[in-house]
């Protein structure tokens, strides 16, 4: 069995990471948004690091449950 206070930890971080990314994104309509100001460059690079961060807790999370629990959401983690 795998520790549940530590994947409540893990998932609680994706979520903060996805509203931050909900946030970021609720001002752009268009791509091109992003690249008519540096403001918009540093929103995006902002936004990318959040992914690869999600991606990084994804994979923490999948180690942690010794690859038990994502194999159950194949929309998330392709076996």
């Amino acid at each position: 069995m795998f520790d549940t206070e530590l994947v409540n930890e893990i998932l609680s971080q994706i979520l903060t990471a996805a509203h931050h990314i909900e946030r970021r994104c609720k001002d752009i309509f268009v791509p091109d948004d992003f690249l008519v100001s540096d403001a918009g460059i540093d929103r995006l690079d902002a936004i990318c690091m959040m992914l690869i961060a999600i991606g990084e807790s994804l994979r923490n999370l999948d180690r942690v449950t010794d690859g038990k629990l994502l194999v159950k959401f194949p929309i998330v983690f392709p076996v």
